[in-house]
């Protein structure tokens, strides 16, 4: 059995040690808590289409792109805390479906990052031709590119389950509550998911550190701007936060793993609901936060929004 199962199975017994009322308190609180983020990131959605100039500006394009998966992500999360809280089973089937859309959306969040860090390079290194680089067209280009790059990694994982046994089983009822490392079944699967998200963020990490470099060294041109040059290895700055907190989910069952041979039961559940705040719900809506306080063209319209006030016409 591999760390991560024994992880997960590790959780599955904790919450069953949890009282009905503490269960019921703080899957509310995260709930509440989930809700309001969900909200932020709604608002900046419907920002991102409420004006004409987020609809031909490449980056606003990018960021609707991370802002839906982030979202995305951040309900089917919510939605399996909900039902291994209340101990509710799926079957294998339902969760495989569930499971494999987590996968799609928390591969799209790094590699839209990369595009992101990649037209902020273009931008700075190449402001002459930035304007033909990076069109509308173009960007809709690298998005499909994006999602079909992690379609693939989802066939792949489709395939390794339809290689499982399934005949074999007593029922398709599970006896484990539905997650995405519930759904590993077998070493290959094991190994194919920590190799695979080992490479994306590597990968990931170099293009946009080299990204960042890039921009250091053209800062350095008498010929660059320097408000913008600075303004971009900031942004780059916080990509590169960003997928460090993205990279943070996929050690969560890893870390719990070791927390659960030296931890008491009750608090390891407390410390699994911590983590749970902090490496998964929060990184969810830290680009509508990043964005929305520091983008002058964004701020004011999502306050505007956020405050609930009625549509200007």
């Amino acid at each position: 059995m591999s760390y991560a199962t024994q992880a997960h199975a590790n959780i599955t017994v904790e919450l069953q040690y949890q009282g009905l009322l503490e269960r019921v308190i703080i899957s509310t609180l995260t709930t509440g808590l989930c809700c309001v983020f969900l909200f932020i990131n709604g608002t900046m959605l419907f920002t991102l289409r409420s004006k004409q100039v987020f609809h031909e500006t490449s980056r606003y394009f990018l960021l609707y792109n991370l802002l839906s998966a982030d979202t995305a992500h951040l309900v089917q999360s919510q939605l399996l805390y909900l039902l291994a809280a209340y101990r509710i089973k799926l079957t294998y089937p339902v969760c495989g479906v569930l499971s494999l859309f987590a996968n799609l959306v928390t591969v799209v969040s790094p590699l839209t990052l990369v595009v992101m860090s990649l037209e902020r390079y273009v931008a700075v290194c190449y402001p002459l031709r930035h304007a033909t680089i990076i069109t509308i067209r173009n960007t809709r280009v690298a998005i499909i590119v994006v999602w079909a790059f992690s379609s693939l990694s989802v066939l792949i994982r489709v395939f390794l389950l339809l290689t499982f046994p399934f005949e074999e089983l007593d029922s398709l009822l599970m006896k484990d509550f539905c997650s995405a490392v519930a759904m590993l079944l077998g070493p290959l699967g094991d190994d194919y998911d920590k190799a695979y998200t080992c490479i994306l963020f590597v990968s990931a990490g170099v293009a946009i550190i080299s990204s960042y470099i890039g921009v250091m060294v053209a800062a350095r041109s008498a010929s660059t701007d320097k408000a913008s040059a600075s303004k971009a290895r900031n942004t780059l700055l916080l990509h590169l936060v960003q997928l460090g907190l993205s990279l943070s989910s996929t050690i969560f069952n890893p870390l719990l793993a070791v927390l659960s041979k030296i931890t008491p039961r009750l608090v390891l559940v407390r410390i699994v609901n911590f983590f749970y705040v902090c490496i998964i719900i929060f990184p969810r809506c830290l680009s509508a936060l990043i964005y929305g306080l520091r983008d002058q063209t964004i701020r004011p319209i999502l306050i505007y929004y956020l405050c609930c006030r009625p549509s200007r016409g």
